[in-house]
């Protein structure tokens, strides 16, 4: 995410006579939508082009059902999914609903998701949402959002992810590709997530709601990378505002095969 220099404002001088500036109310002020440099057409064909791109987007994270999908984004905070996939694969294979989780245990299940960061913690979690899911939900991971959130370990992101892949709802969760896209593109500026969150929604055309959240993930995964986005790579390299953009022509649009892209050659 770049940061930009913003010029303080110069001190309002007093002349005499002059009356007050109104004081604001105490009350809490509302959140001014930020000014976007595109117009409501250019985002419409920028999410037109991504969805050419990736017409039906699938999550990288490997799950065969709503509770292992549930694992699988709870042990992706702070790991690749390339690193989750490599854990759950035998972890899920012994273990593929909330009743064998728990039965599995702690300790065993530490050891099969070892290799991932935050391990330990992550492994009490898994135990505990297990347990909450057979406890207040009769073992079914529910499609609501402050159950979900209620669970040991779910925060607001992990819930959107299930709620949009699972369930079909129109969520988008904010990591740090969509985080750096919202605020690099000017397309959704803000301070935090949840303020790129919101201010995604209220652009983000009515008809691709539903895959936003992958579209922006995999273009700031594969495309408009943190260190160096690879322009040449991009769709809509001529509608992007960013600043670091180092071309104007966009790539040929086309279908991409599902997964992730081959490596490019390099002259």
């Amino acid at each position: 995410m770049m940061s930009e220099k913003i010029e303080k404002p110069a001190p309002a001088v007093k002349r005499s006579g002059a009356k007050a500036a109104a004081k604001p109310s105490r009350g809490r002020p509302a959140r001014r939508r930020p000014k976007i440099p595109y117009s409501a057409g250019e985002i419409e064909e920028i999410f037109r082009r991504l969805c050419v791109q990736r017409p039906e987007p699938q999550s990288e994270l490997e799950y065969t059902n709503p509770f292992t999908l549930l694992v699988a984004v709870v042990l992706s905070a702070q790991a690749t999914d390339v690193g989750v996939n490599k854990a759950t694969r035998k972890l899920f294979a012994a273990a593929d609903h909330p009743a064998a989780m728990a039965a599995l245990g702690e300790d065993a299940i530490r050891e099969h998701i070892k290799t991932i960061g935050l391990y330990r913690n992550k492994a009490k979690n898994v135990l505990a949402l297990s347990e909450a899911l057979l406890a207040r939900h009769g073992g079914a991971v529910p499609a609501d959002r402050a159950a979900l959130e209620a669970l040991p370990g779910v925060g607001r992101k992990t819930a959107n992810v299930v709620l949009n892949v699972a369930f079909g709802e129109e969520t988008l969760a904010v990591d740090t590709h969509i985080f750096r896209l919202g605020n690099r593109l000017h397309l959704a500026p803000g301070k935090t997530p949840d303020e790129v969150e919101e201010n995604l929604l209220k652009v983000i055309p009515q008809p691709y709601r539903r895959h936003a959240h992958h579209w922006l993930i995999l273009h700031g995964r594969y495309v408009c990378k943190a260190r160096r986005p690879e322009c040449e790579a991009c769709v809509i390299a001529d509608l992007c505002r960013a600043e670091v953009k180092t071309s104007d022509v966009p790539a040929e649009l086309r279908p991409l095969p599902p997964g992730p892209p081959l490596p490019r050659e390099t002259a």
